[in-house]
């Protein structure tokens, strides 16, 4: 590749990486449906019918009295793990076109020593945006996944949304008297539990592991911070520091809450049919 080629990708790179993060989000939004619907072979078009569904099923699974699915809500809770699957793929895609784009921004913020105070300041406005965007992006990416470990407790509040019958009015008061009792469980509200513990754990594991990440990320960057000459650019690698490692508090704090539902996750579950989640 000679060197036109690269000056002429080079000036292409922003609007190109900019357009596909602007496709993912599209993608983000409007692919997982289908995408799940033809992984399970059901015709579930949308939110409602995925709410109706479920509601059904659950009435339906309800009434077997075993720990195992109904053919019904089996469909559903696949359903609904090929939709998060599909989902954190996607927001994974996003994540590294931003990674990639802050990069360009931060190569650009370097040069720009000689530009207009206008220029940085835009400069550094497209590198907050594309931060902010990061973020959501990895949280989209941890809830999805999350999701994607335990679908039954990740699609379950759906079935107290809506419309709810007098049968699985009746369900779901059995279901909440069950969880506030000290007796015994019956098969069906073993599994809801177990599960619900699962979806939390699978949190304290992610979001652990992205503490990590952002605490040793902030100790990289605020040792770095020294070999900047540019004040400008060692306040914005100090600031970025100081975020990583608050980013890294806040995740270990999300984290220990989990936790703490993983040691006792039935009054958690019995909130979630009370009202809350």
């Amino acid at each position: 590749m000679n060197s036109e080629s690269v000056d002429g990708f080079g000036r292409w790179r922003t609007p190109l990486l900019g357009g596909a993060a602007g496709l993912l989000v599209v993608a983000f939004v409007l692919a997982p449906g289908p995408v799940a619907a033809k992984a399970v072979g059901v015709g579930i078009g949308g939110a409602g019918e995925l709410r109706a569904a479920l509601q059904e099923a659950f009435v339906g699974y309800w009434g077997t009295g075993v720990r195992e699915f109904s053919p019904a809500l089996a469909d559903v809770v696949d359903y609904w793990f090929w939709y998060h699957v599909a989902k954190a793929v996607v927001a994974v895609g996003l994540l590294v076109v931003l990674a990639l784009l802050g990069a360009v921004v931060w190569r650009s913020f370097r040069q720009a020593a000689g530009r207009s105070r206008g220029f940085r300041i835009a400069l550094g406005f497209a590198g907050s945006s594309t931060l902010g965007a990061g973020l959501v992006a990895l949280v989209a990416v941890m809830v999805n996944v999350q999701g994607a470990v335990a679908p039954y407790s990740s699609v379950l509040p759906m079935v107290m949304e809506g419309a709810v019958g007098e049968e699985l009015s009746v369900v779901l008061g059995q279901v909440d008297r069950e969880l506030g009792s000290a007796q015994g469980w019956s098969p069906a509200v073993e599994v809801m539990v177990e599960d619900f513990s699962l979806y939390h754990l699978a949190m304290v594991v992610i979001a652990g592991l992205v503490a990590l990440g952002s605490l040793g990320a902030g100790v990289a960057l605020w040792r770095a911070r020294a070999g900047f000459a540019e004040r400008r650019l060692r306040r914005v690698v100090t600031g970025s520091a100081v975020v990583a490692v608050g980013l890294g508090v806040l995740f270990g704090v999300v984290a220990a809450a989990n936790a703490t539902t993983v040691a006792d996750p039935a009054p958690a579950l019995h909130a979630v049919f009370d009202g809350g989640w």
